[in-house]
């Protein structure tokens, strides 16, 4: 089914000279012409191959490591294990995680590395590294981990969730809970109230490029690495950690990123290339088959969530309760807290209960992914909002406006909203032409969900180089994954009135520009941008005191004005910016504009799907047939590539939905670890996806600004399987609702 694109909603009355423009990005040359360097993309003088042992068993004691014949071999430079490590009980937990001595607790976990003249020559290596393993019971899943009688992971692991008893070994590894009211009183004024319980697979981030690292520790005591990352300071400081020296002597240079979705700011292999660096004093790259980076890098967490919600006959929300389980993984860092934020952001409750739970199974540490933590607790929390409508008999989008969040609305942990745009997205829903579309065909099925996402905000620095001929070097540390060097760019533009074009903005080391956050929490546009606006508002001001200088008057009687600096008294006093860039070298020092901030105001942003699909009930497959999202994205800095991300993260959300997930067997061995079974959605699986910009202004951000990169894979699950539910009348409690998953769901109701 072909669809056309809808004009967007925009409710921003504010015009801008370059902001909302669609410039061509100052990356894309590089790119498509292959000049750009990625990750695997560094050669230095002297490198040498790297390569890492994995442990073949999920849970298992180590009882010995023998690596004398991979050291004996001929073509092997260096080998590297645990005992290199610090040893101090500080470092304990981050060293096992990053290399086991004592434990393995997932297959994949790092038990020694190798440095060879060749890849081949290290692959041989690990074959002759004899390791004896004494086999432990695996648990693989959330309910499994908190179930008496579970083997206990880490013996240390105490948990607050005991209480007093804090002596008892648990698998908990963090709890959560926030109250709101009185749940129970809001329950009681509930004329319907539904409770449903439901599970979602580990899934992967998916990005192209596999983790990569290239490391040399020089004669000179410094670390230096290069690597595909989100995260440069994050891998600099993980890194100078596990290593036990300081920040100071550990140098990144990010390079040009093939996907990362938050899976991209852990230091999965520098800390063990540089111990290989060091004892050859050689660079040392290390490359992840696909299969390395499925078993052993940070998925989403799978999740066990239960779900309570009540609402009068009128359709008033009276109260809501969740229990979220989430898998940590190997070692401590669920998405529990994001989570239990999100599980009721949509909507306005009176009396609420999230209890969270994140625990340890065998497989490996959790990482971000796009709104970690949101995608499933939205899955479970809009497809009952969804029941609720339909049992008491009101339109789904009506509903959710009913209960929506508004400004003033204080979410069941805590915080109250600002200016938030949930009501705009719902009713850009209600009035798009897809909503009351014809939908034809058997077993087809229309349905809706929304979703929120937090944002980030935090630290980023920028320094503007004004040049001669009024062009302008943007010098940032955010890498750059889905266009921002243009996005921060034009926020520069704007202050200062001259085309995007006329600045280079570049990603530089974490040596050559102050401290900068990671590319994640859709972060870099609102904040890597405020500090480009604040730089060039810094350039706007050393230009003017210049053109002041040379007119001989007072700076406050000078203003710019569309690129041109002019008197506000004497309209024979005017100069473009690029003509007073030709005077800086004779007037006084160069001019560069600087600044760092620690953003705060990140707006939160709303996002809602209406998906149109059918369900084959001979085979269970389901077929996308059309699909739009709304999203509150603040102000569209560049439309195109705000579109981009909201068509992206939908995608990945109907691969959530649909097909994605480890499988994992009862030994926990992961059966799908390649790109060839591991199913993600490719252009035939999905329809052209319908972008509506909505723009309610972020009052924390001088251009309004809003992330746009992660909400868009939150509601596309729930929207799914709402729709599924319209096409053939069962409600799916289980990702991803692939067809076994859906055939199961249509027997079962079925009798069979």
């Amino acid at each position: 089914m072909t669809t056309t694109y809808e004009p967007n909603v925009v409710l921003s009355e504010v015009e801008y000279t370059t902001i909302g423009k669609r410039p061509i990005r100052h990356d894309g040359a590089d790119k498509v012409t292959g000049v750009a360097k990625y990750g695997a993309d560094q050669y230095p003088t002297g490198l040498l191959f790297g390569k890492i042992l994995r442990s073949p068993h999920a849970h298992a004691i180590i009882k010995s490591i023998d690596t004398s014949k991979a050291e004996a071999h001929p073509g092997v430079r260096a080998v590297t294990t645990a005992a290199d490590f610090p040893q101090d009980g500080e470092h304990e937990d981050l060293r096992e995680s990053l290399m086991a001595s004592k434990k393995v607790l997932y297959k994949g976990h790092p038990i020694a590395g190798v440095a060879a003249n060749t890849v081949h020559d290290a692959e041989e290596a690990l074959a002759l590294i004899e390791v004896e393993y004494e086999l432990l019971p695996t648990i693989m899943t959330a309910p499994d981990a908190l179930a008496d009688g579970a083997p206990i992971l880490h013996e240390k692991n105490r948990s607050e969730y005991h209480g007093d008893d804090n002596d008892t070994p648990t698998n908990i590894e963090e709890y959560i809970h926030h109250v709101k009211g009185d749940v129970e009183e809001g329950f009681a004024q509930a004329d319907l109230i539904i409770e449903r319980t439901f599970d979602t697979a580990t899934v992967h981030q998916g990005y192209i490029e596999p983790q990569n690292t290239t490391v040399h520790w020089k004669n000179d005591g410094r670390v230096h690495i290069w690597c595909s990352t989100q995260g440069p300071v994050e891998v600099r400081d993980g890194t100078a950690n596990a290593l036990g020296i300081s920040e100071s002597q550990v140098v990144l240079t990010p390079q040009e990123i093939g996907g990362g979705f938050g899976g991209k700011f852990e230091p999965y292999g520098a800390p063990l290339a540089a111990y290989l660096s060091q004892k050859t004093n050689r660079p040392v790259k290390i490359i992840m088959t696909r299969t390395e980076d499925l078993e052993a890098t940070g998925p989403t967490p799978g999740s066990h969530i239960v779900i309570k919600m009540g609402a009068t006959k009128e359709g008033k929300l009276t109260a809501a309760k969740a229990m979220l389980a989430y898998e940590s993984g190997a070692y401590a860092g669920s998405m529990i807290g994001p989570g239990c934020m999100c599980v009721f952001a949509p909507y306005e409750l009176e009396h609420g209960d999230i209890e969270g739970f994140g625990v340890f199974v065998n497989k490996p540490s959790t990482n971000a992914y796009r709104a970690p933590g949101a995608t499933n607790a939205e899955f479970a929390a809009e497809t009952v909002v969804d029941e609720l409508a339909e049992k008491i008999g009101i339109d789904p989008l009506e509903f959710r406006l009913m209960n929506a969040a508004k400004e003033g609305t204080r979410r069941i942990d805590g915080p109250v909203f600002p200016a938030i745009g949930l009501v705009e997205v719902i009713d850009a829903m209600k009035s798009h032409p897809h909503y009351d579309a014809p939908l034809e065909g058997a077993n087809t099925g229309r349905g809706v969900a929304v979703g929120w996402w937090i944002n980030g905000g935090g630290p980023s620095s920028v320094n503007i180089n004004v040049h001669s001929d009024g062009t302008c070097s943007l010098v940032e540390g955010s890498p750059d994954i889905g266009g921002t060097r243009t996005s921060i760019a034009m926020q520069a533009a704007e202050v200062l009135g001259i085309p995007v074009e006329d600045f280079h903005p570049m990603v530089v080391s974490t040596d050559e520009i102050g401290f900068t956050a990671g590319t994640g929490g859709s972060r870099v546009t609102f904040a890597t941008g405020l500090a480009a606006h604040d730089a060039a508002q810094d350039v706007k001001r050393q230009m003017i005191d210049r053109a002041a200088l040379i007119w001989d008057v007072e700076p406050d009687s000078v203003e710019l004005v569309d690129g041109v600096f002019q008197s506000k008294v004497d309209s024979e006093l005017s100069m473009s910016f690029k003509e007073l860039a030709g005077q800086i070298g004779g007037t006084g020092n160069p001019i560069v504009g600087r600044a760092t901030v620690d953003a705060a105001g990140a707006g939160s942003a709303y996002c809602g799907n209406i998906v149109d699909l059918e369900v084959d009930p001979e085979t269970g497959k389901v077929s996308i047939l059309r699909f739009t999202t709304v999203q509150d994205v603040g102000k569209a800095v560049h439309p195109s590539y705000v579109e981009g991300q909201m068509q992206g993260g939908s995608a990945q959300g109907i691969g959530w939905a649909l097909n994605e997930e480890y499988f994992m067997t009862g030994e926990g061995r992961m059966a799908n670890s390649t790109f060839l079974d591991y199913r993600m959605p490719v252009a035939n699986d999905l329809p052209m996806i319908d972008t509506v910009v909505v723009e309610v202004a972020n009052p924390g951000h001088p251009f309004g600004v809003r992330g746009v990169g992660e909400v868009n894979i939150v509601p596309p699950p729930a929207a799914i399987a709402n729709a599924i539910y319209k096409a053939v009348g069962i409600r799916m409690e289980k990702l991803p609702m692939n067809p076994v998953n859906i055939m199961q769901s249509l027997w079962s109701q079925n009798g069979g």
